[in-house]
């Protein structure tokens, strides 16, 4: 029979040291110029061009008044405005959903989506290899119209639309007493000094670079182990507020609080990958907090003729630009335990949708957005594309983090890094 001595060996040898082991029989990715997180932000149903693009060249660019992205022109600086892209083989709304970070599987990424792909490969020792968080995205229940995560396989990952429930998973472990919450962290301890030998067994194994890595990754730990026994913003506060999370006039609340708990759960070394989707495409969200009684999914396809149509259409989606600002502004105001810097300049967030104009229900022009990790992507750039396809960018992506992998997805829609990126 197992000792709860052996099995709490066995726990930390997996929990620790199992991202050390793989590296002993995989090439170990770049030492400089990666990024460490990736969040991932998607509102839905498309855009009008002509209200969303900006005017002018690749770093002259100025975002009109009046226009979608005019929310973001004093972070404009923080961004890189992606126009052009096609996602390869994919229509209307479900085709654009499922296509959208998966680019219709397939090839060497197994069906996954590439916040799914990213954190397999470096969410090792992190307690949610990716956490996923929404809002109004479960009425539906889950498929290709309403998920945009995928696992192996093309598996569904779907997201929590309670931020509650998001909360207890964070910080379950922390929610006892004093005494309970002491007793936790002295068996976190004792687990790290029970596998010593295995970590010398393992440092004296591998190379140099990857040795450094070790030793960072286990003073990594220790800070964490700092910040749960004392102050700081990983010590829990007070629940979210409980509300009906299925209430469409929730929705701003909700995904207010679900961007607060996804910088969070970075910043204090939960998961290197997070996700906020607020609800899916043909979206039953109704913006009644901007005085708008239509659905968000009927006003995306008002014609240019429906002048009224139009300018709600954009009105709303001005809406969802302000809460990428902010979540933008989160990850600004938060250090990055380990650098001592902002936690926006260690991070990659991309602004995903999942068609061009709706239109025409096509997932052609569709426009995609980059902020953080200014050592990876050189931000302040509006870049335009014809014919290219959005795998591209997934790559890069990948690429950001250290992966060698040159395509994404269905290899037919070709190989390598989006140029210029």
């Amino acid at each position: 029979m197992t000792s709860r001595r052996d099995f709490l060996k066995y726990a930390g040898q997996s929990a620790v040291l199992a991202p050390f082991w793989r590296m002993l029989s995989r090439p170990a990715y770049a030492d400089t110029g990666t990024a460490k997180n990736l969040i991932i932000f998607h509102s839905p149903n498309g855009t009008i061009h002509d209200f969303w693009r900006p005017v002018g060249g690749e770093t002259g660019f100025t975002f009109p008044s009046g226009g979608i992205l005019e929310p973001l022109a004093a972070m404009k600086d923080r961004l890189v405005i992606i126009d052009g892209l096609d996602l390869h083989n994919a229509t209307n709304h479900e085709g654009g959903m499922a296509a959208m970070l998966t680019n219709n599987g397939g090839g060497v990424t197994d069906g996954m989506s590439v916040d799914q792909y990213v954190a397999q490969a470096i969410g090792g020792g992190m307690k949610f290899a990716s956490l996923e968080m929404g809002a109004l995205t479960g009425l539906w229940g889950g498929g290709r119209q309403t998920r945009m995560s995928y696992g192996p396989g093309g598996s569904l990952v779907s997201p929590d639309d309670d931020p509650r429930n998001v909360f207890t998973r964070m910080y379950g472990d922390l929610a006892g007493d004093a005494a309970e919450v002491e007793q936790m962290l002295a068996r976190r301890m004792s687990v790290l000094d029970l596998i010593r030998d295995e970590i010398d067994d393992l440092h004296g194994r591998l190379g140099t670079t990857e040795r450094v890595k070790l030793d960072s990754h286990l003073a990594s730990l220790r800070t964490v182990e700092t910040q749960l026994s004392t102050t700081g913003v990983c010590e829990p506060g007070g629940a979210p507020e409980a509300m009906d999370f299925r209430n469409n006039d929730n929705f701003p609340a909700i995904a207010k609080l679900q961007m607060d708990l996804a910088v969070e759960a970075v910043a204090c070394g939960l998961t290197r990958v997070a996700s906020v989707q607020l609800s899916h495409t043909v979206s039953p969200v109704v913006p009644t907090w901007l005085g708008i009684n239509d659905g968000h999914h009927a006003l995306s396809h008002s014609g240019n003729g429906d002048t009224t149509g139009v300018g709600k259409f954009v009105t709303s989606e001005r809406w969802f630009a302000e809460q990428f600002g902010y979540l933008l502004d989160q990850l600004a105001l938060a250090e990055d335990p380990e650098t001592g810097g902002s936690l926006l300049d260690s991070t990659v967030v991309l602004w995903a949708k999942e068609m061009g104009d709706p239109r025409a229900h096509v997932c052609t022009d569709t426009p995609f957005i980059i902020a953080g990790a200014p050592d990876v992507f050189t931000p302040g750039r509006y870049l335009r594309y014809e014919n290219t396809n959005h795998a591209q960018l997934l790559v890069s992506i990948c690429q950001a983090f250290g992966l060698t992998n040159t395509t994404f997805g269905n290899p037919a829609a070709g190989e390598g890094p989006l140029e210029n990126l």
